[in-house]
C-alpha cells in the first residue's frame, strides 16, 4: 500500500516504515503529526485518485529529526564589471517516519 502526498509545496510517493524528507515543519521530535493532503491512494489493484484530495484519508507520521540539507552556492558574476556575489543557502527539513496509511 502507497499514497501521494502534498506537504510543502511538493509531492511525495510514500509507504509504511518510509523514512522522508520534507520542508521543515513546527513540530517538535518525537511528535505525532498527520499529513491529511493525500492525493492518491493505491492499495494492490484498488486505487483511489482525489480531486484534488481524496476525502476521509490520512498519513499519520513521527518526527524523527530536524536537520540542515547540503550546501549550496549561489555565485552572480557580470564580465568586465567587477561585479561578484558568492552566498551560500542550507535548507532546513523535518525527517518524518510513516507510521500508518488510512484511506
Amino acid at each position: 500500500m502507497y499514497a501521494i502526498i502534498e506537504t510543502g509545496g511538493k509531492q511525495y510517493k510514500v509507504a509504511v516504515g518510509q523514512l522522508l524528507d520534507v520542508e521543515r515543519l513546527e513540530a517538535n521530535v518525537g511528535d505525532t503529526i498527520e499529513l491529511d493532503r493525500v492525493l492518491m491512494v493505491a492499495d494492490g489493484e484498488d486505487v483511489r485518485v482525489g480531486q484534488p484530495v481524496v476525502e476521509g484519508a490520512k498519513v499519520r507520521a513521527t518526527v524523527v529529526e530536524h536537520g540542515k540539507g547540503r550546501k549550496v552556492i549561489v555565485f552572480k558574476y557580470r564580465p568586465k564589471q567587477r561585479y561578484r556575489r558568492k552566498k551560500g543557502h542550507r535548507q532546513e527539513y523535518t525527517r518524518l517516519r510513516i507510521e500508518e496509511i488510512q484511506a
